[in-house]
């Protein structure tokens, strides 16, 4: 019976599933984002989390434990070197899962795990909200240099808009003088039109 043990198996045994988690946490460290399966996705984040809040603490403890986790030497490296830096001060969350459509074959549930601190479309948008500042009653002088010639240009189309105006206006008397309708060429439509006065 497995009462209380909430472990998803991802229908592996034990040692076949620490050895894709291993793969999969190298893999994510590498490239800093992987696309999986859902239910992977959320058991690899449990699995790698811990790995990256030891990474911050660099010590030869610490940094063989999560070798006996990875497995892998280069990986080790990198995540003390270079992802530790970048996650030295956020608190947790390190990983972002992001659901992604259903895979073709089998319908399963796909998804993509990344690093929270490489991704930079997500960073870009609370950046570029954060510089917003507030208006202020007097303005810069800059602000006050930049009113006049912003007048100017406003100006200068509502000229040209009266002008295209009047060119409409006189457009069509135009057209009507020079176009008669005896100018038509004479064909044998034309002439039966003209003679029943239509």
């Amino acid at each position: 019976m497995r009462h209380g043990n909430k472990n998803n198996h991802l229908g592996r045994t034990t040692s076949h599933r620490k050895a894709m988690l291993a793969n999969m946490a190298t893999s994510l460290i590498l490239h800093k984002r992987i696309t999986t399966t859902l239910a992977k996705a959320k058991v690899l984040r449990g699995y790698v989390e811990p790995l990256l809040t030891k990474s911050k603490n660099d010590t030869t403890h610490s940094r063989r434990t999560v070798f006996s986790y990875l497995q892998d030497k280069d990986a080790t490296t990198i995540l003390f070197r270079e992802i530790a830096e970048k996650i030295a001060n956020r608190p947790g969350g390190y990983t972002r899962i992001v659901k992604l459509e259903n895979r073709l074959g089998d319908n399963a549930e796909m998804a993509i795990i990344e690093l929270v601190d490489y991704n930079t479309v997500y960073g870009a948008d609370t950046a570029a909200a954060a510089k917003k500042s507030t208006r202020r009653r007097g303005g810069s002088s800059k602000a006050k240099a930049a009113a006049p010639a912003a007048a100017k240009e406003v100006a200068a189309p509502a000229e040209e808009a009266e002008v295209v105006e009047e060119v409409k206006a006189e457009a069509p008397v135009a057209e009507a003088t020079e176009t008669p309708a005896a100018e038509a060429p004479a064909t044998p439509e034309n002439e039966e039109n003209a003679e029943k006065g239509e």
